[in-house]
């Protein structure tokens, strides 16, 4: 029911707008090219494909150089022997420009110098989406010429990385597999969904695309796809859902794209700051947050993935295995990163009854909670608990105990036990740092205390 609500409003949002068409012809002064802006394609006249390709680089990253044939790649700002970043956008149900690109371009020249190339093709990703999907193919022969005449210049295809979003993602993961699968690295920003899910491998991005495929779903229950279509997967805040996106329709068309854009912003996110989003592979959502999956050892050699543009993402493997599901949270805006670490309650006596225990980190500007559940005669519980500060810069943990209290029957006045806590990936030895003394919960009460702060 709210999927079919969403698209009805992107087709009601989508057809009162009438767009102008390209600019360009502006000139950089420093690099003194002309500089070319996106494309924008009327709603009723957008299914023709119009492609093109714009240089960026470190000297000139707000400066969009056209770059059309062989005899211009020689003439213009590109350099051969730095790595190129190819972006792809998807769907365009506005007709416009993303307005992502310019902070992901300037992003990208910010943590590296490279090439850049923009793939504008606005006009034949406008109108109805089925009218997009089928305009794939033609696109990626498109780009697949363009990156074969790079390598006749002496590009090297590993140096070449595809970044696609949404269903630019197909579109990379078919250039790729144009190019034999020989292309460095694609990542796809949440690839789509519709039209995609049940496609063949070929059809779609896969890890046979490039030497390193990786995708971050952040909207698989709606525009994204719910398989794994890279050598990892990231599945952010499970792959849905994701915090700070507004959760009713009366938000309008950020409604709609918020979790689905919410990939792109991350990525930048990952590229401009320092604090690193690591992924834990796991068997499921529900798993990673009950703290059952708390280091990379398998299948990773304890080399966490982390999202951004480490090479293979920081995973010390020679031979990368396929469609491997990772696992991170993050917060509800940027710099989006945040620590995970795991908690742990291990009672003095077994109750034979459920134990819920409400655990939060206290820091100079944040608080965090989780709550950890002790099943029916068990001894230990433990949760995922993630924080916005490292767990050395936590000045106060307070514990609070949830009695199930019923009309007919009054839970226990207090419980007793042990806690523990270690920041996540564990090490080898899957230690965790526990308080030397048991503490007694009294019901419904704060029971705080000051953790060591020395940071190493």
């Amino acid at each position: 029911m709210v999927e079919d609500l969403k698209r009805k409003l992107l087709i009601v949002l989508a057809v009162p707008l009438l767009l102008s068409s390209a600019q360009a012809g502006n000139t950089d002064r420093l690099s003194g090219h002309n500089c070319t802006d996106f494309q924008t394609a009327n709603f009723l006249r957008g299914s023709k494909l119009k492609v093109q390709f714009l240089l960026f680089t470190h000297s000139s990253p707000s400066c969009g150089e056209l770059i059309l044939a062989e005899d211009d790649i020689k003439n213009s700002s590109f350099n051969s022997s730095l790595e190129t970043k190819i972006i792809i956008h998807g769907f365009r149900a506005l007709g416009t420009k993303p307005s992502w690109i310019e902070e992901l371009v300037h992003a990208i020249l910010h943590t590296n110098q490279v090439n850049v190339i923009a793939v504008d093709w606005v006009y034949g990703s406008t109108a109805a989406y089925p009218s997009a999907v089928e305009n794939v193919t033609q696109l990626a022969l498109a780009i697949s010429l363009l990156i074969s005449k790079l390598l006749a210049l002496g590009v090297s295809g590993t140096s070449i990385h595809i970044i696609g979003v949404s269903l630019g993602a197909h579109v990379g993961g078919l250039v790729g597999h144009f190019h034999g699968g020989q292309l460095g690295r694609i990542t796809g920003l949440d690839p789509a969904g519709p039209k995609y899910t049940r496609a063949s491998p070929e059809e779609r991005l896969d890890p046979g695309d490039a030497l390193f495929v990786e995708a971050i779903h952040t909207d698989s229950d709606n525009f994204g796809i719910r398989i794994p279509v890279g050598h990892i997967d990231y599945f952010v805040n499970g792959g849905r859902d994701q915090p700070g996106c507004p959760r009713f329709i009366s938000a309008g068309y950020k409604y709609l794209i918020c979790d689905h854009m919410r990939a792109v912003h991350l990525y930048v996110s990952a590229l401009k700051h320092s604090c690193p989003m690591v992924a834990f592979p796991c068997a499921s959502h529900q798993d990673f947050l009950n703290g059952h999956c708390l280091d990379c050892g398998d299948p990773f050699l304890f080399s966490c993935p982390r999202i951004g543009l480490l090479e293979q993402a920081g995973v010390n493997m020679t031979k990368l295995p396929k469609e491997v599901k990772v696992y991170l949270k993050t917060s509800s805006s940027a710099p989006f990163c945040v620590h995970h670490s795991l908690v742990e309650f291990h009672l003095q006596k077994r109750r034979n009854t459920v134990t819920n225990i409400e655990i939060t980190f206290f820091s100079n500007t944040t608080k965090d909670t989780a709550k950890i559940t002790i099943a029916k005669n068990q001894e230990m519980g433990k949760r995922l608990l993630t924080h916005r500060v490292p767990l050395c810069q936590i000045n106060s943990v307070t514990l609070r105990y949830l009695p199930h209290n019923r009309f007919w029957r009054k839970d226990a006045p207090f419980i007793a036990g042990r806690f523990c806590a270690a920041p996540l990936p564990l090490d080898s030895n899957r230690t965790t740092s526990c308080l030397p003394w048991n503490l007694t919960l009294p019901s419904n009460t704060d029971v705080s205390y000051e953790p060591p702060t020395a940071c190493a």
